[in-house]
């Protein structure tokens, strides 16, 4: 059962909801650094277990009961779909610009706008479609710069899984928005990272041995420690305000993938870049201005 709660709070979960998206997008810059470095499996394993370590510790610390079966279903639906999303999209962005791939991605807050209708019942604004499609039109400009570079093959190829991890991330939001109606902050991060790690570690029966992380370890504990950070974020956001709302606040990712693209890996920024972000911040403030979606907050 929920509870309407003041608009301040729709305010706060947009502004949780900013720093979550902030925190992954740092977290993204570390993880292509060690997927040139030693793959995107290998990368997504360590760290993935890093987190189980951490959040278990604190599952056990501060959550006094155990989810029930519905819970643990959703759980594991996420948990699957995070893995295969995750390995899609770090694969991908090591053969592509970070700019170009989070434009890519962009797709999957629309998704999720039809998604959040058709599965939670949501109603979808005026402004939060308005802001979307204002969005969409940055992204396109943004693509149209791309198609100009000449990045070959693997940039194809790599653009093609972050397309499809994006359709799946769509559904991990709406998901994400179910399993906070549900479970709190610390309970969903656990769960996910544990499911994601036995995803991995199943999938070394197929893959073989992996690099270790010998060397590596301080940029995986910084991943890790954003990868929790960003999950806590979010899931007290999505606790608290709608899915489609919410969604919105992906396209800020964009400015942080230009600005740490160029600082790390000496990416260059195109004014179609710079032209399309524009229009996609335009539209996250314009979605993010409006009220008509209430946050909700989950029942004690």
């Amino acid at each position: 059962m929920t509870r309407v709660r003041p608009s301040s709070n729709a305010a706060a979960a947009y502004a949780a909801g900013i720093s979550g998206i902030a925190f992954f997008s740092i977290m993204d810059m570390v993880i292509k650094g060690l997927t040139l470095s030693i793959g995107a499996y290998p990368a997504l394993l360590w760290r993935s277990l890093l987190g189980v370590a951490v959040t278990g510790l604190l599952f056990l610390a501060l959550c006094q009961r155990w989810p029930s079966r519905a819970v643990l279903r959703l759980h594991l639906r996420r948990g699957i779909n995070t893995a295969v999303m995750s390995i899609l999209f770090f694969w991908g962005l090591g053969k592509v610009p970070m700019a170009q791939a989070v434009a890519l991605s962009f797709i999957a807050p629309l998704i999720a706008l039809g998604l959040a209708a058709l599965l939670l019942d949501e109603k979808i604004g005026r402004r939060t479609v308005a802001g979307s499609l204002a969005a969409l039109a940055g992204v396109a400009v943004i693509l149209i710069g791309q198609a100009r570079a000449e990045l070959g093959p693997q940039a194809l190829l790599g653009s093609i899984a972050i397309l499809i991890s994006a359709m799946l991330y769509a559904w991990n939001l709406v998901m994400l928005r179910q399993q906070a109606l549900a479970a709190g902050p610390v309970e969903i991060a656990f769960f996910t990272n544990l499911i994601v790690s036995i995803c991995f570690v199943s999938s070394l029966l197929f893959v073989g041995p992996v690099p270790g992380p010998s060397g590596h370890w301080l940029e995986l504990t910084v991943a890790t420690a954003l990868a929790i950070s960003s999950q806590l974020l979010l899931a007290w956001a999505y606790a608290r305000a709608g899915a489609a709302y919410l969604s919105t606040t992906e396209y800020s990712s964009l400015l942080w993938a230009m600005l740490l693209g160029w600082l790390r890996f000496g990416e260059p920024v195109s004014p179609f870049t710079l032209a399309g972000a524009a229009l996609i911040v335009g539209g996250c403030l314009f979605a993010a201005a409006g009220s008509e979606h209430p946050a909700l907050e989950a029942s004690a």
